[in-house]
């Protein structure tokens, strides 16, 4: 089992929490142009949780600001997690959004319909948090 990892945020990139319990939360902003060790750490952990998934695997997403090459990390770590549905465990995206935010919604959906993954997405009040 993965141990729990928590990546603070900065300016370019969001707060990710990594729970091998199940949970998993991505708040922030998403602007790095270039690629990092980051993706990886996050793809790898993935990999490692992906051997033994909790029962319900719960990704709670909330962007301020996400650029293309945020989606495309975004897609990938996608693409990784919803293996969890072929071990007949359960997989819950959540895609917080808020009400003036219709990029991000539009963001959201995108990757829902390119991914054919569902996605349930949560209006939120500005101010708080998901």
């Amino acid at each position: 089992m993965p141990r729990e990892i928590h990546f603070l945020p900065t300016d370019n990139t969001p707060e990710i929490h990594l729970n091998p319990a199940g949970i998993i939360n991505i708040k922030g902003r998403a602007m790095t142009t270039y690629s990092t060790e980051f993706p990886d750490k996050i793809l790898s952990w993935i990999d490692s949780y992906l051997i033994n998934p909790a029962e319900i695997t719960y990704a709670n997403i909330q962007f301020d600001y996400l650029n293309s090459y945020g989606i495309t990390i975004l897609v990938s770590f996608f693409k990784k997690l919803i293996n969890v549905n072929l071990q007949s465990k359960k997989l819950e995206i959540i895609w917080h959004y808020e009400e003036d935010d219709e990029d991000m919604l539009e963001k959201g959906e995108f990757i829902s319909t390119t991914l054919n993954i569902p996605i349930k997405f949560i209006l939120i009040d500005g101010s708080k948090n998901c």
